[in-house]
């Protein structure tokens, strides 16, 4: 008379061999279901990736919590929504660019402007008065005020994105 099956599992109870079955563990049928699966396509999707400093992500994860949806989702829906809307989506990334470029040129104004008020403030504390005081002070002047309309533009491209 034959002993066990050797191919069965392990004659002492212990683990099983060969990768078999494991005694005293169930075994179950299919998966455990979460919900209702939503229908997908049959073929492989591609997968991408997107880095997000941290205000980013917080921002994006505060959309996506306001209308209920995953990180993923909401990027989908509004990267989708974007694309077909190519029209508003251009005119937002030209005014961001009209923003950049208007920097630059203001700090390039600032940094023309502080180098002038400096030799100017040198001239004064040597004790003459240069003639071109008037016009370095009014140099300072057009660079403060276009910081300020740089600002007003970023200020209300940012409350138009808010609404």
């Amino acid at each position: 008379m034959a002993g066990p099956d050797q191919r069965q599992g392990a004659p002492d109870g212990k683990a099983a061999a060969e990768g078999g079955p494991q005694p005293g563990k169930a075994r179950r049928k299919g998966k455990a279901k979460k919900g209702k699966a939503r229908p997908r396509d049959k073929k492989q999707r591609p997968a991408h990736s997107v880095r997000l400093n941290d205000l980013e992500l917080a921002i994006i994860q505060a959309g996506a919590d306001h209308v209920e949806m995953s990180v993923a989702g909401f990027l989908a829906y509004s990267g989708l929504a974007a694309a077909r809307d190519q029209s508003r989506t251009a005119a937002a990334i030209a005014t961001q660019r009209d923003v950049l470029t208007a920097l630059f040129g203001v700090r390039r104004q600032l940094g023309q402007a502080g180098n002038n008020l400096n030799q100017t403030a040198k001239a004064l504390n040597s004790g003459v008065y240069p003639p071109e005081i008037d016009a370095v002070i009014a140099e300072v002047k057009r660079a403060a005020q276009a910081v300020q309309t740089v600002t007003d533009r970023m200020t209300n491209q940012q409350e138009g994105e808010a609404a």
